[in-house]
């Protein structure tokens, strides 16, 4: 017998929202098709939803943490062995991005014909991305994290200052509640019960939004399709590939192996991961998918503690889709203009992705926006980035896609190990 569609697996509903919204957006392009209404109203009404995850899903992060330190004790020795793990993690994706643009050097091909491509780039993805506040220099970046109000990380959905002062009063929390001030009465229960009880409210909240993300992808995919269509991805296919073989490798290949050596098989990793990472893919956005990863590490068996360690105080720090993307591209560029760069620059391109791959989750198209930072970086003309980015645009979209998906899979193999990590010295 057949199941409901309400019973269908969320990863199922998410490809199925995917094929509609290519058939509308091939359908209707960029005309209103239905009552006045067309491919780019629908994009409005799938970012409404986006926009929704995102709003409640910086609340969670925050109370997530919170509950973490109530309910267990989240040591200095755990968040040396988040940063750690993910330190290892983005080594192994440069060493991909970097054997591959080396070994096959695909820029090459493009070498001499970057202005003939642009020609068939439509002229409204020509825009550079709005300029950021983001910086290569770590000062800078740090001090951008350290709010001058309480409030002002929450208005301004500023994720790495949320984790920080969730860190921060959690830990406080902790210790009031293991070393209480000597002579005081200080009673805590009350305050531990709202917080559980809002973060389980949260947690109730998101999982009725989640219900109708693939309404969310039918209608950014239609918009996606209609707007740019399909003809242009031939154009920039050699440069879809060899991101996206870097993308894949890294994701599909080293995770999964990861995650075996730690005692859950690729098949589990991947088969109990599919719903977050489609949700990622679809929504562009590790961040929007956090309550979805959440409930796909629990399903794997991962400990709570160690879940909500690595999905949300280390949701900036698990980046490697970002960062992989930000290399390969700048060096891609770089061979297609004729720019041989030397080892030295390279590890220059190296740090400055891994710079500007810190504290953007969650910012909307990210890494075409930080992309320019590391294309100074590398030592392309500002001619050549002004031009890069719109010849880019029409195919980020995708890669986008698998930057999220890659950063999805990255929060729970990080979750994998730290719980790991943590069966094997129990006492730690």
């Amino acid at each position: 017998m057949p199941l409901h569609p309400k019973l269908w697996p969320l990863s199922i509903r998410v490809l199925i929202g995917l094929f509609l919204g290519i058939v509308l957006g091939l359908f209707g392009g960029s005309k209103p098709y239905l009552f006045g209404l067309g491919n780019g109203d629908l994009g409005q009404i799938g970012m409404l939803i986006i926009r929704l995850l995102k709003a409640l899903a910086i609340p969670l992060i925050l109370f997530s943490i919170l509950d973490a330190f109530i309910g267990t004790h989240i040591t200095l020795r755990s968040g040396v062995r988040l940063i750690l793990i993910c330190l290892l993690n983005v080594s192994v994706a440069f060493a991909i991005g970097l054997t591959l643009m080396n070994g096959f050097k695909p820029g090459l091909a493009w070498r001499g014909h970057i202005d003939a491509l642009i020609s068939h780039v439509p002229s409204h993805t020509s825009a550079t991305p709005a300029a950021t506040k983001l910086s290569l220099d770590p000062l800078q970046n740090l001090s951008g994290y350290i709010p001058q109000s309480l409030l002002e990380p929450i208005l301004n959905n500023n994720v790495i200052s949320i984790v920080l002062m969730a860190l921060l009063f959690g830990a406080a929390l902790g210790s009031l509640k293991r070393h209480p001030p000597e002579g005081s009465s200080l009673e805590l229960s009350s305050l531990t019960n709202a917080i559980s009880a809002l973060y389980q409210l949260l947690v109730r909240v998101l999982g009725w939004v989640v219900k109708i993300v693939p309404i969310a992808v039918l209608c950014l995919v239609a918009q996606a399709v209609g707007k740019s269509g399909l003809g242009i991805f031939s154009e920039l296919a050699g440069y879809l590939a060899i991101i996206a073989m870097g993308l894949c490798l890294h994701g599909l290949i080293y995770y999964p192996l990861v995650a075996w050596a730690a005692g859950v098989s690729p098949r589990k990793y991947l088969g109990s991961g599919a719903d977050a990472v489609l949700s990622g893919m679809s929504t562009n956005s590790s961040l929007a998918t956090v309550p979805i990863t959440l409930q796909c590490l629990k399903n794997m068996g991962v400990g709570d503690n160690s879940s909500r360690l690595a999905a949300c105080a280390g949701t900036n720090l698990n980046n490697d889709g970002v960062t992989l993307y930000e290399a390969m591209t700048a060096l891609f560029l770089a061979q297609a203009v004729g720019l041989d760069l030397d080892t030295g620059q390279q590890i220059v391109v190296i740090l400055a992705a891994l710079m500007a791959g810190i504290g953007i989750a969650g910012v909307p198209e990210a890494g075409l926006i930080v992309l320019p930072l590391v294309l100074g970086a590398a030592g392309l003309p500002e001619g050549v980035i002004a031009a890069a980015i719109p010849l880019i645009a029409p195919v980020d979209w995708i890669l986008a896609r698998l930057r999220s998906a890659v950063n999805v899979l990255s929060d729970m193999l990080v979750a994998i190990l730290l719980d790991a990590w943590e069966r094997r010295s129990p006492t730690t």
